[in-house]
């Protein structure tokens, strides 16, 4: 249980104020808490290998759980049902076209849940992130409309899966597909999947110490990055039929 000392210790009372080391998180990865979203925060944050997660109306949680999940693109377990969503020829998909719209899908309801953690504050501190070219999107569309797809935050060669969306079946994994097939062409180390799920696991998803995804992290985030917007560098399934005009 975290005392009101380690509490005190967390907290970000200064904008200018970094963030604690990540060994002092306590046994749930909580490493500080307040602050704010802003771009220069959020881009700390990031390199750090810390994200913001809360629900709306909450002081902001800062987090760098132990384990971390990860999942390195070229790993990316594609069954033989997933191969069969992925070779049909009824979507198409995109990189960075709707941000805006991807990020307002994945906040929305979800099953007979009332919505997510993603509120208004997040929903706009990462479209500036986007516009300043360090988040961004996987869009698939079916006759124009938008049917799933997944957005994250990109350090270097490290990518950190923030959140995704279905409105029709496999279409967030269709995204992800096409997501981990470019970010291997960009020889991407890794994409941060954040906390340990059967679904992600499914997917070839690992659990690696907080020490060694650090390590991995680190080095991955060092090297030059993609510049923005970004755009899948091969055939994709795009025909104009199924973009919207």
């Amino acid at each position: 249980m975290t005392d009101a000392g380690d509490l005190m210790r967390m907290y970000l009372a200064d904008p200018e104020q970094p963030f604690p080391p990540v060994e002092l998180a306590d046994p749930s990865g909580l490493v500080a808490l307040g602050g704010d979203l802003s771009p220069e925060r959020l881009l700390d944050a990031y390199s750090a290998g810390i994200f913001p997660w809360y629900n709306p109306g909450e002081m902001i949680h800062w987090y760098c759980p132990d384990p971390r999940s990860i999942l390195v693109p070229a790993d990316l377990r594609v069954s033989k049902s997933y191969r069969r969503s992925v070779a049909k020829a009824d979507y198409a998909v995109t990189m960075d076209r709707a941000f805006a719209e991807v990020m307002a899908n994945c906040a929305g309801p979800r099953d007979k849940e009332s919505g997510t953690w993603i509120g208004s504050d997040m929903m706009a501190a990462y479209l500036r992130l986007h516009h300043l070219g360090h988040a961004h999107s996987v869009e698939v569309w079916r006759d124009g409309d938008l049917v799933g797809g997944l957005y994250g935050v990109a350090c270097g060669r490290s990518f950190a899966g923030e959140s995704m969306f279905s409105r029709a079946r496999d279409t967030s994994k269709i995204a992800l597909y096409w997501l981990c097939a470019q970010l291997t062409a960009w020889d991407f180390a890794l994409i941060d999947c954040q906390v340990s799920s059967a679904h992600l696991t499914s997917l070839g998803a690992i659990d690696l110490r907080r020490t060694d995804y650090l390590r991995l992290h680190t080095q991955a985030a060092a090297r030059p990055g993609r510049s923005a917007p970004w755009h899948f560098e091969f055939p994709v399934p795009n025909s104009p039929n199924h973009l919207p005009a």
